[in-house]
Parts: C-alpha cells; structure tokens; sequence
C-alpha cells in the first residue's frame, strides 16, 4: 500500500484495512500529525519568510512561530473536529487531540510571546484573518476543504501572517497589508492554476481563458497597490511571473501531480524573494 493509500485509510477511519498492525500505528501517527501536501507547508511558510527576510525583531520569530503551530495544529483539529460532528470516538480521535493540544500550545506560547515584545498592533491583521480562517475550518469540519472557497480562504488567512510580522515590527499597517496583498494575489493566481493542472491531469475540460484572466487580474490589483505605494513594484514583477509561468504550462502536456505542487513551491519562494529584494531595495 502507498503512503497516498494508508493516509486515505486513515482519514476515513479504515485504518483496518492495512495489513500490519504497526504500520497501521505508524501511519495513523503520521498522517495526524504531520500535514504531507505541498501546498499547505508553501502556503504557511512563504508568508513567515517573507515577514522575516524585511522585518528583524523579536516579535518576527515569535509570530512566525505562532504561525507554524497553527498550520500544524490545522490537520489534527480538523480530524478531531470531523469524529466529533459525525459522532464517534476513534483511536485516531486521541491522538488528533494530543496533536492538537501540543500544537496548540506552541502557537499560543508564540502569541503570548509577541503580546509582550510587539511595536505595534500585530492582532490587527488577525483579526481580519479570522473569519476567513473560520470558514475553512467549518469546511474542514464537513470534509468540504476541497473546494474552491474554503482553499482560498485557508490560504489567504494564513498570508495575514506577514502583516502580522511587519506591524509588530513597528510598520504602519498600509504597507504591511501591501505585502499579504502580494501573497493573496499569488495564494489566487497559483490555486486556480494547479485546479485547472490536475482537471488536466485527470483528462477533464479546463477553462484555460479563465485561468489567463484571473493572472491577469491578480498582476492588476497588485499594480494599482503599487501606484499607491503600498507594495514595492518588484512585487508587481513577482505576481506577473507567476502568470508566466502559468500561461507556459498550460502550453504544455500536464504534469504529475508531484511536480506540480514542488513546481509551485518554486514559484512562491520566488514571489518572496522577488518581492523581499523590492521592499528591501525600494524598487
């Protein structure tokens, strides 16, 4: 049995059906405790590297920290939340709850750590993050996370994490909501792209005029950012390449599913560099 298979069986409570019952144990812990899609650990980490690499202070680590064992605690809260709304106990409820209390802990102890050292109002972008993150978490809960909204939404919470960072690094929240900003538009443009790869990939129509236009779309809202100062204009650089780069491989034949999320892990650490080295430069 593949590693796709065991984590299937166990997400659906059938860890039975492998074969051996240690394998079923390591597996079980394995898939709760640790999220295996690409996409999820980009989507998290792009944003704290981003808020690290332009504003140095404590509070940056501490965020960043908070950040990382909110991520973490994700896939466990929604496995234990899902047991719970459809009534039942299982052994990979226990441990979802350990997981979920470990990780829990570790983001709290960040958060209390940048209550004490922020220059500024970091809770700000929380707070505006928090009903997107709500709403993924209610489709976590009724394993609706697959869809378009709830993958958006998950996706550009998660990005309130730089803004975070750099107001409470002492910035001025026009320019810290510039930088969530770029990684939303990036979050926007790279989800729609790898829904139309993997319809690609599975020999389903795709609407590729509505992928361009969406590419598009993004590069402009960031540009009309930019024209108000509020991101740096290789921010606008980042965000157009990302089209590129989906407008390149929809030329293409479709690509595994593998190489399609590492490609896009690519594409992100890109954004953040591209866009660090303008705030940094003042280009």
């Amino acid at each position: 049995m593949t590693e796709t298979q065991e984590s299937d069986a166990i997400e659906t409570g059938s860890g039975e059906e492998l074969a051996r019952p240690g394998l079923v144990e390591r597996a079980r812990i394995r898939s709760i405790g640790l999220p295996t899609e690409h996409g999820g650990w980009g989507f998290t980490l792009e944003p704290i590297l981003l808020g690290l690499l332009v504003a140095h202070s404590p509070t940056a680590w501490e965020i960043s920290a908070a950040a990382l064992g909110i991520f973490l605690a994700r896939r466990p809260v929604k496995i234990l939340s899902t047991d719970l709304v459809r009534g039942r106990w299982l052994p990979r409820s226990k441990i979802a709850l350990v997981f979920s209390i470990i990780y829990g802990g570790f983001a709290l102890a960040g958060a209390l750590g940048a209550f004490v050292t922020a220059d500024g109002p970091f809770w700000i972008p929380v707070l505006v993050a928090i009903p997107l993150a709500l709403f993924a978490l209610r489709a976590d809960a009724h394993s609706k996370n697959r869809a378009l909204g709830p993958e958006l939404s998950g996706s550009i919470a998660m990005g309130a994490t730089v803004a975070a960072i750099t107001v409470g690094s002492g910035w001025d929240l026009g320019p810290a909501f510039g930088l969530w900003l770029v990684l939303a538009a990036r979050d926007v443009a790279a989800i729609v792209f790898v829904r139309g790869q993997v319809r690609r990939l599975h020999d389903r129509p795709v609407g590729a005029t509505g992928i361009y236009a969406v590419q598009a779309a993004m590069v402009g809202v960031v540009a009309v950012a930019a024209a108000f100062g509020i991101v740096p204009w290789l921010g606008v650089v980042a965000i157009a390449l990302v089209g590129v780069v989906a407008v390149v491989s929809l030329s293409r034949p479709p690509v595994q599913a593998r190489v399609i999320g590492w490609t896009q892990m690519g594409v992100g650490l890109m954004v953040v560099l591209v866009t660090a080295a303008g705030v940094n430069l003042g280009v």
